[in-house]
Formats: C-alpha cells, sequence, structure tokens
C-alpha cells in the first residue's frame, strides 16, 4: 500500500487570471503557496486534505471527465456564501436519494464542483456498533 502524504488536482485554465479570482475570491480557497511571475504563474490552494494548483495556459478547457467534489460542513451556507460571491449556482443543494446533500457549480472554464455535506446520520460517518 502506498502511503499518500497529500494529493494535489492541477488544472491548466484557459484564462488564469479569472481562475484565480474565482478560486481565490469568489470561492474563498486559501493559498498555499505560489511560484512563478506574470499571467500564466503557478497558485497553489488548499482543499482540506489535498492542495489545487493551477498552473500554465491551455488553449482548451479541461476534458469533460474532469470533475472536483469538496466536501464542506453545512452545504446551506456554502450556497448563501458563494452566491453573495457572485458565484453560479448550476443547481442548489439538494438532499439526494443516497443521503448527501450536494450543490453543484462550475469553474470558469466549466468545470463542474460538487459540494457535498455528508448529514451525521450518513453511512459514511455513522456506523452504529463501530
Amino acid at each position: 500500500m502506498v502511503h499518500v502524504l497529500s494529493g494535489r488536482i492541477l488544472l491548466r485554465p484557459t484564462d488564469p487570471e479569472r481562475s484565480r479570482a474565482f478560486y481565490g475570491e469568489q470561492l474563498g480557497l486559501a493559498v498555499y503557496r505560489e511560484f512563478g511571475t506574470g499571467p500564466e504563474r503557478g497558485t497553489v490552494y488548499f482543499l482540506g486534505g489535498g492542495h489545487l494548483e493551477l498552473s500554465g495556459r491551455s488553449e482548451t478547457p479541461p476534458s469533460p471527465a474532469v470533475r472536483l467534489w469538496l466536501q464542506v460542513e453545512d452545504v446551506s451556507a456554502a450556497h448563501d456564501e458563494l452566491r453573495g460571491n457572485n458565484v453560479e449556482i448550476v443547481r442548489p443543494p439538494v438532499r439526494e436519494p443516497w443521503g448527501l446533500v450536494e450543490m453543484w457549480i462550475a469553474d470558469p472554464d466549466g468545470v463542474p464542483i460538487v459540494l457535498v455535506e455528508v448529514p451525521a446520520d450518513h453511512p459514511i460517518r455513522y456506523r452504529p456498533g463501530i
């Protein structure tokens, strides 16, 4: 088994400044580190147990297969905060049939981002007898 110390997601946005404004200002992710200079400099944000790195530039948006799944404590509070930061809500919070509460947004390049709340009584968090 590989002992992973941390994980990182790397995105090459079509407009790095626009993506930095989205992830840093609108989503409010804290900066872990920055490197390089100019508009295509790298910025790495904290993502709970991992990091999101925006680095370089791409002429095309990321593959539609790329998706971010971010767990939050309170998806309703996140909804209110993100609306206040002018983030377009693709789908407001909904309790899914599998018990998670999910809200969908997208980054400036259209990368789907699912914000997920795991309720206290959900089997992912609560397993009686264990």
